[in-house]
């Protein structure tokens, strides 16, 4: 039946694969529940109701990409549009958490019927291997910075980031299983080397939780508002990456009724709401910042999902070898379906993740992965304490990190180097794109320095008319954002 569904043979692919990538796909992406509901949580809205609505929501739309396109790509709510939507949205414009999901439902509407267009797919094919091979490592280096980041292997300090602590048994433990994931990859034995990642997690969370509660018991880790922190010595006050057992977090069992009355549909259905429709939309749709809002949040999820698209699309027949872009229509249905109907649902906007390459890299290449991945999404809304534990940083670090990196070998050896443009294009995308923590800025900055190199180089006819244009756009869109923060 499976075989039938999905075409396992026909893309030479294996259940084992399959159901082990999408399991481990979603291990290494199940951080964005809890993370999404303490960001937007603080623009008002019931952390509880958002937690089971993006859970809820990321099995539908990825679902839909398995189903339907049958592709290994798992969607959930991008943690850069949760950030525009509670720090500028909210915090910056000054929209409750109703208007500024009005904002997304209007945008989501819009890039809904965009990508019914083919302008997405003209996108995609018009950008040269170069780029395409750039934009991956670029996301490469991201995801493994995500890692390092979350994990408290590298840190905030004077000189912008610099090594954690290793007094930090956090840092320690994530330092140590993402050594031993690259170790166990290239064992020679090819049944552990092909499960060096889903080894290296479940080591991870093991001796997390070990740890954890012993200092717990020992009052070394203390509960404070919801957050774990360090008590006494050089980590006092630090927030713990260590994943916490859920009979000590005491994290809630079954739907989560009350928060999911919260968020739905703005809020209308909770009890004892105070919010008016009617005088809410009338503000949106006569506040200027609304407008430079959309197209915004619209260009972020199109370059969001290109790069996605570009990065998995090599290692699973997306993208063939002439860079032209296979079942494109049902390939967009999912994100775009996701972007109208997150917001009235009560959340921010869905887009595809990177990670999806950890599945790609354990074999995965076709929708029943995702399949795996969304099931396991719409378990979690219902019994998250089981997966608790693996959201915590330390846990996620060695998928993360490991996989960013293969991401990156893969695609840096079909970069022309030999070509001046393609290297500097290369090294200010990635740049940008880790130190800016946004693939879209990175893109953005790298596609404008390229068209600039290629037009003072005297190579302009190279460049095909879909790149100026998207170059173009880039340039308004920084500009925009850059003339809200006076609206």
């Amino acid at each position: 039946m499976l075989e039938k569904i999905f075409g396992l043979k026909q893309h030479n692919a294996s259940l084992k694969n399959e159901i082990i990538g999408g399991l481990v796909t979603f291990v290494a992406m199940c951080y964005i529940l809890p993370i999404n509901a303490s960001i937007l949580g603080q623009s008002g809205m019931d952390p509880a109701g958002v937690f089971t609505m993006t859970a809820i929501i990321s099995f539908i739309v990825t679902m839909i990409m398995g189903m339907v396109a049958n592709y290994p790509i798992v969607l959930s709510a991008g943690m850069g549009l949760n950030a525009y939507f509670t720090y500028t949205l909210c915090m910056q414009v000054g929209f409750s958490w109703q208007e500024s999901m009005m904002v997304l439902t209007i945008a989501g509407l819009l890039f809904f019927a965009f990508s019914l267009t083919p302008v997405r797919k003209m996108i995609i094919e018009a950008i040269p291997a170069d780029l395409k091979a750039i934009i991956s490592c670029a996301l490469g280096v991201f995801i493994a910075f995500v890692g390092l980041r979350n994990s408290g292997i590298i840190v905030g300090g004077a000189t912008l980031v610099e090594l954690g602590n290793f007094a930090n048994p956090g840092m320690l433990i994530a330092i140590l299983t993402v050594i031993l994931c690259f170790g166990l990859m290239f064992i020679k034995n090819k049944t552990v080397s092909n499960l060096a990642i889903p080894i290296a997690i479940l080591i991870a969370a093991i001796a997390g939780v070990t740890v954890s509660t012993i200092m717990i018991n020992n009052g070394s880790i203390v509960e404070t508002g919801g957050l774990y922190v360090y008590q006494g010595g050089a980590l006092d006050g630090q927030t713990t990456t260590l994943p916490i057992a859920p009979w000590i977090s005491g994290e809630k069992w079954g739907l989560q009724v009350d928060g999911v009355r919260n968020v739905f549909f703005y809020g209308l259905l909770s009890d004892g709401g105070s919010f008016n429709f009617g005088e809410s939309l009338v503000k949106v749709l006569t506040t200027p910042a609304t407008y430079v809002a959309i197209f915004s949040l619209m260009f972020v999820n199109l370059f969001d999902t290109t790069a996605t698209l570009l990065a998995v699309g090599k290692n699973t027949g997306i993208i063939d070898e002439n860079g032209k872009m296979q079942n494109y229509r049902r390939a967009v249905l999912a994100d775009a379906t996701g972007a109208l109907i997150c917001a009235p649902m009560g959340t921010s906007t869905v887009t595809s993740f990177a990670e999806s390459n950890v599945g790609v890299s354990m074999g995965a290449k076709t929708g029943l992965a995702a399949v795996v991945a969304a099931l396991m999404f719409l378990l979690s809304a219902f019994i998250y304490p089981v997966f608790s534990i693996f959201t915590a940083g330390s846990v996620t670090a060695p998928a993360l990190v490991c996989v960013g990196a293969m991401i990156f070998v893969g695609n840096f050896k079909d970069i022309n180097l030999k070509d001046p443009v393609s290297g500097f294009t290369a090294i200010i995308t990635v740049l940008f794109a880790l130190l800016s923590y946004s693939i879209a800025n990175g893109i953005g900055i790298g596609l404008i320095c390229y068209v600039v190199m290629m037009l003072f180089s005297k190579r302009a006819k190279e460049v095909q008319l879909p790149i100026y244009i998207i170059a173009g756009l880039f340039v308004v869109s920084f500009a925009m954002n850059t003339i809200m923060q006076f609206l």
